[in-house]
């Protein structure tokens, strides 16, 4: 990652920082509160294998404000339906971030297997607008992203969505939400 703050400044280029999350039927349990002696029941179903999956970049550039892209995919539990991002899915998610950022981008992500492929570096390749660092090993404190992760889990505690299509709605609305706040 060393050099990568002086390459966006020359490049005159946004910072992205990458990552993906993933959430599920089955809530997040927080505190609640209910009358003395009832104690509160969140039932859910928590079919099958139900997962929405977000990929998202952080991206700051000075004199901008800080901006929030990302990109869902559901899982439905059906053989064969990928279950979380692919190379093609995160290069095209990477298209749409320079295409609304209208400028290069230094990418800065983790070291997850998808990231460090062979089919990704070629992907990569074909991109002379983006400049690519990996984080080190474990470094949750270092990618900005995981700070809007847990907030939109935190947000999501408790609710007991029955469906696929309820999850993904509510995990959209969160994000969103969080897209339009001022200093993300």
């Amino acid at each position: 990652m060393a050099g990568g703050k002086r390459v966006a400044g020359r490049l005159n280029a946004w910072i992205c920082f990458a990552d993906e999350a993933g959430q599920t039927l089955r809530p997040a349990k927080a505190t609640t509160w209910s009358p003395r002696g009832h104690t509160p029941v969140v039932k859910v179903t928590a079919k099958g294998g139900v997962r929405v999956s977000v990929a998202g970049l952080v991206c700051y550039r000075p004199g901008h404000r800080s901006r929030l892209i990302y990109r869902t995919l559901t899982y439905r539990g059906r053989k064969g339906d990928p279950k979380g991002f692919r190379e093609l899915e995160l290069a095209d998610l990477l298209d749409a971030a320079h295409q609304q950022l209208g400028a290069p981008i230094v990418l800065v992500w983790d070291q997850l297997p998808a990231h460090k492929s062979a089919r990704m570096r070629q992907l990569l390749a074909t991109r002379p607008w983006l400049r690519v660092y990996q984080l080190p090993g474990y470094a949750p404190e270092l990618n900005p992203t995981e700070k809007v992760w847990s907030v939109m889990k935190r947000s999501l505690a408790n609710l007991a969505a029955t469906t696929a299509t309820a999850l993904s709605t509510a995990v959209k609305n969160r994000l969103n939400r969080m897209q339009y706040r001022a200093g993300l």
